[in-house]
C-alpha cells in the first residue's frame, strides 16, 4: 500500500479532529515547508523518525548498459533519507505503527 497525500490528510481528520479540508490543508503546508527547507540546502530532522538532507554527487564514470559505451556523469545535488536508530528499530522489529488504518 502507498500512503498518499490524502491518506496523511485523512489521518490527520480521524486524530485531530479538523476539518478535512483543514487537515489536508496542515499536510500540504507541512510537506511544503519541509520541501523549501530541503530545497534551500537546509537538513530536517524529524525527532524519532528521520533527516532528509541534500547531498553532493561528484562527477563519475557511468557505462550505457546497453552499448557499453562509458560516459561522464555531471556532479549533482541528491536528497537523501537517514532513518533514526528508533525508526530502524522499529522496522527491524516489525512494531512501526501503522497509524493510517
Amino acid at each position: 500500500h502507498t500512503v498518499t497525500r490524502a491518506d496523511l490528510a485523512e489521518a490527520v481528520y480521524g486524530r485531530v479532529g479538523l476539518s478535512r479540508a483543514d487537515s489536508a490543508e496542515m499536510v500540504e503546508v507541512v510537506l511544503a515547508e519541509i520541501s523549501e527547507a530541503i530545497a534551500r540546502g537546509e537538513v530536517v530532522k524529524l525527532s524519532s523518525f528521520g533527516s532528509f538532507m541534500v547531498r553532493m554527487k561528484g562527477e563519475r564514470v557511468g557505462r550505457n548498459p546497453k552499448t557499453g559505451i562509458e560516459v561522464p556523469i555531471t556532479p549533482r545535488k541528491v536528497m537523501v533519507f537517514k532513518p533514526s536508530n528508533i525508526m530502524k528499530q522499529r522496522i527491524n522489529e516489525g512494531t512501526a505503527v501503522d497509524v493510517l488504518k
